[in-house]
């Protein structure tokens, strides 16, 4: 029993004092700052909306021309045996026959049944649904971060209560050891405040690692060394005027899942009309300057140069392609009513959470004032309880309830804050509003 009590007293003082050797503050302010620059998800997302703005050009939709350099050369090597009319017979071998041309080309498709405007459409709302998929990234990923660093504030206060515990329970094992020398105390009255202490002592480390491993995951999403070091603040404040009302509203507008289902209406819309402008004919015109020179030692020009203007005009249109026109306007139109189905139904899920959180957000508002009250009659108890057993009125059962009331209430409270916290959080970055506060 001694040889345990020794290795939890010193594993508990080498915790306390790496604990208490308190590494550089790092703030809430300065967390998301890091994350906006490092985080790999942020990052992705917004590359990906360059892509997506990048892509935006009149080229890409097809309004402008095409122009392009053809050359082609072609060669020969013939042996001829000719019968003319008179009845001679001409032989040739090794004849060296050569064509080769050259020259620009120009394609410009002037009519496609509007396709070309739904295509500039196509391209300008996927910039759009770019820019929303990276405000989305961005405000998921701030919430992380916001919520893994209350977690460490969380977790940074149990750690205080717990050493609070074990001081008390260092208190309560000194008293029953002064007891037991003068006779007052047996020793089963020492041996259970030692139990007492050690289990105290085993919750703290604990709660240590754990709020090292938390550590880890924070750096993570900081893209820094997953060992760099840092403490936080031990105060959680929480936001009490949040309004339902405003919340829902704000969602309508702000919603990232909302905003991104009207924008896949809105292609899908898009999608109808390129599949209707097939209806129509499609016109063309081209135009090149040749260039061409050819040699064919066996015909009657031996070698021929040219060189000129081409243009023309082109037009199609389809008559029957096997009723596969109307099967696909169809489908098209099935799309639309499919988006508007869903975004609907992002409505109602985006709806429903929200009043799921905050009715966790009031309750929690609530719960908080409950315990922090709780919290101060607890220690009350325990103080009073501690003196009583000091002068030796009441049992060391006693006082270990009392203690264990006291704790407790603690972490009701600390937990209360940190859960009111995250149901905040999530409220805000449902409407897209993620704050630092």
């Amino acid at each position: 029993m001694k040889f345990i009590l020794m290795l939890l007293l010193s594993m508990f003082f080498w915790a306390e004092n790496n604990f208490a050797q308190k590494p550089p503050l790092l703030t809430l302010e300065e967390a998301v700052s890091i994350a906006l620059k490092n985080n790999y998800n942020i990052l992705l997302a917004k590359n990906n909306s360059v892509i997506s703005a990048t892509n935006v050009t009149i080229g890409n939709a097809g309004y402008l021309p095409v122009l392009s350099a053809n050359v082609s050369a072609t060669n020969s090597v013939l042996n001829i045996d000719q019968t003319r009319s008179d009845g001679t017979v001409n032989k040739l071998n090794n004849l060296h026959n050569s064509s080769n041309s050259y020259g620009p080309v120009i394609n410009w498709t002037l009519f496609d049944g509007f396709a070309m405007f739904a295509n500039y459409d196509q391209l300008k709302t996927l910039n759009r649904l770019g820019q929303v998929q990276e405000r989305d990234t961005v405000q998921s990923t701030l919430a992380s971060v916001i919520t893994t660093y209350y977690n460490l504030v969380n977790q940074n206060q149990q750690i205080i209560s717990l050493k609070e515990a074990i001081a008390i329970s260092r208190l309560q094992l000194r008293y029953a050891s002064d007891k037991y020398g003068v006779g007052r105390a047996s020793k089963l009255d020492v041996l259970n405040a030692q139990v007492n202490f050690n289990t105290d002592t085993a919750n703290f480390l604990v709660q240590v690692q754990s709020f090292k491993t938390t550590k880890i995951s924070l750096n993570r999403l900081l893209v820094r060394t997953l060992t760099t070091d840092f403490s936080v603040p031990d105060t959680i404040r929480n936001q009490d005027q949040l309004v339902l009302g405003d919340i829902l509203s704000k969602a309508q507008t702000e919603n990232p899942a909302i905003l991104i289902s009207q924008i896949n209406k809105r292609l899908s819309e898009i999608s109808l009309r390129q599949v209707r402008s097939t209806r129509y004919p499609v016109l063309g015109v081209n135009s090149g300057y040749n260039f061409s020179n050819s040699k064919t030692p066996a015909g009657f020009t031996r070698t021929q140069n040219t060189k000129g203007l081409n243009y023309g005009l082109t037009a199609s249109v389809n008559i029957f392609d096997g009723f596969n026109q109307t099967r696909r306007e169809r489908v098209a139109k099935l799309q639309v009513s499919g988006a508007d189905i869903q975004l609907e139904r992002v409505k109602q899920q985006v709806e429903a959470q929200i009043n799921s959180l905050y009715i966790d957000y009031l309750s929690g508002l609530d719960l908080i004032r409950l315990e922090k009250s709780n919290v101060e009659i607890a220690k009350q108890n325990l103080d009073i309880s501690l003196e009583k057993y000091r002068l030796g009125n009441i049992t060391p059962l006693e006082v270990r309830e009392a203690q264990r009331n006291y704790l407790d209430a603690q972490t009701r409270f600390f937990n209360n804050q940190y859960q009111t916290k995250l149901a905040e959080v999530g409220l805000k970055e449902i409407t897209g509003t993620i704050s630092l506060n």
